[in-house]
């Protein structure tokens, strides 16, 4: 039984509810009438259902669907405008008690190699991360509660943001590690973090009790419920994934879309981002089992289909995705991209060996730091090393709150130029510091409030000489 307030997982992800909705979507998915109805209310920008959502996935109307990406674009201007968050994730453990069947940190995966990053090595990890210019990290760490315990993330936190270097600091901590208790929860918001993360994987329940045949993961409900405990212990901001090709994308993307109306109608506001990664080739995995043809096309169509149904949510793009489809799917709602990644267990303060490969999939952006800046600017987007809201506490409804009112422009985009001034001066080479100078020098135009523009060409003349940390 469908129940968008009920606490317990198979009822605010509903099984029924996903398969009317799906065989809803078939049935309309050439009714012009009703796609027109839903694009007009799209238009408010206020959201869709998931079953409206499901219709424009489904619609095959080339003109509709030409609409849907124009309105997904221009939604996007909106609430987010050119700007473009950039971070990088660090795995800190690959030993894990899990038994996935599409991820190499399985537990009977002997080719792989276990590594687990002392807080030495950590140092040495950030600071490497600190000198291509990053500000923001995502944590990630396999299931094993004798090698990764929560003690072992939490002291991982203090140490990262504890490393200042030269003109570096992680100002960010994202967490993704698995799904745990309130008390844990709590104690990773006293630790400080941004964002937890967890990827669902899917959401039909049986695939992903099949996918998941041993180990704590196994328990489909306590993981379905997580971000409910995540902010009954006090994390405002929590971010979905599912991840594409484990199942029907279909199934999937009414799946995170459910989940998001659940976390606004019963904890109060909505996912903070949701992220969009399709499967990978990696150690042990057969690509041929895991395969449901998601194209490019279809990947670009529901990157479109979430950011028109969830405005306000930020969306995330990996380097799991090649140069080429990220160009393609950032304009359509992404706002977020990693960049220069590792998806070893280390990797970043030198290269690992590739007799001892540690990774957990492989790579399609190979790209550093710098090229991906200078591909941005050349784009017309600011790449952002912002992490004001969160130092200011603007996390959770408040964060809600300022992009719903609009008056992001005169905050998010301040603090984006500041950021950028920031990594140009101290990381870019000389060819992406003059595009950069010359984008910052355009974009001063889009700040609207007088008092804030004036300001900030204070700030990024004191960037200028040398000083930092400058936010609204």
């Amino acid at each position: 039984m469908y129940d968008v307030m009920s606490p317990k997982a198979e009822e605010f992800i509903s099984h029924e509810e996903i398969s009317d909705s799906l065989a809803y979507a078939r049935e309309h998915k050439d009714d012009r009438k009703l796609i027109d109805q839903i694009l007009a209310k799209a238009r408010e920008r206020k959201g869709l259902s998931h079953r409206e959502a499901a219709v424009l996935l489904d619609c095959e109307l080339e003109d509709k669907n030409q609409e849907i990406y124009a309105l997904a674009e221009q939604i996007k201007k909106d609430f987010y405008g050119n700007r473009i968050v950039m971070f990088a994730p660090l795995y800190l453990s690959n030993y894990c008690v899990n038994g996935c069947e599409y991820c190499p940190y399985h537990l009977k995966n002997k080719h792989i190699a276990r590594k687990k990053l002392t807080q030495e090595e950590i140092v040495k990890e950030v600071t490497a991360l600190q000198d291509m210019g990053h500000k923001r990290l995502a944590l990630e760490a396999g299931e094993d509660p004798v090698n990764n315990p929560i003690e072992y993330i939490l002291e991982s936190i203090k140490t990262i943001y504890g490393i200042k270097h030269k003109n570096g600091a992680i100002r960010r901590v994202n967490v993704n590690i698995a799904a745990t208790t309130v008390e844990n929860y709590r104690k990773l918001k006293e630790a400080g973090i941004g964002t937890y993360i967890l990827f669902q994987e899917t959401y039909h329940k049986e695939s992903y009790q099949k996918l998941h045949p041993t180990g704590p993961k196994h328990d489909y409900a306590y993981h379905t419920e997580a971000m409910d405990r995540a902010m009954d212990g006090g994390i405002d901001d929590v971010g979905l994934g599912v991840l594409f090709g484990l199942n029907n994308y279909q199934y999937d993307f009414i799946g995170i879309l459910m989940h998001a109306e659940h976390l606004e109608a019963y904890k109060g506001v909505g996912p903070h981002t949701i992220s969009v990664p399709r499967l990978r080739r990696a150690d042990d995995i057969d690509p041929d089992v895991f395969d449901n043809g998601i194209s490019d096309e279809i990947f670009a169509k529901i990157v479109a289909c979430i950011r028109i149904a969830v405005p306000y949510t930020g969306m995330i793009v990996s380097t799991r995705e090649s140069q080429k489809c990220r160009e393609k799917v950032l304009h359509l709602g992404i706002s977020q991209i990693s960049g220069a990644s590792r998806t070893s267990v280390g990797g970043y303060a030198q290269p690992e060996p590739e007799e001892e490969n540690s990774a957990q999939f492989d790579v399609s952006d190979n790209r550093t730091l710098d090229e991906v800046v200078k591909w941005l600017m050349e784009m017309g987007y600011v790449p952002s090393f912002c992490t004001a809201c969160y130092r200011e506490g603007r996390t959770g409804d408040r964060f809600m709150t300022l992009l719903k009112s609009g008056q992001i422009v005169n905050c998010c985009h301040p603090n984006a130029l500041m950021t950028l001034k920031e990594y140009l001066e101290d990381y870019a080479s000389e060819e992406t510091r003059k595009v950069g100078d010359q984008l910052i020098e355009q974009e001063m135009d889009v700040i609207t409030n007088p008092k804030v523009k004036e300001k900030v060409k204070d700030y990024l003349a004191n960037i200028h000489n040398g000083q930092r940390d400058f936010r609204f």
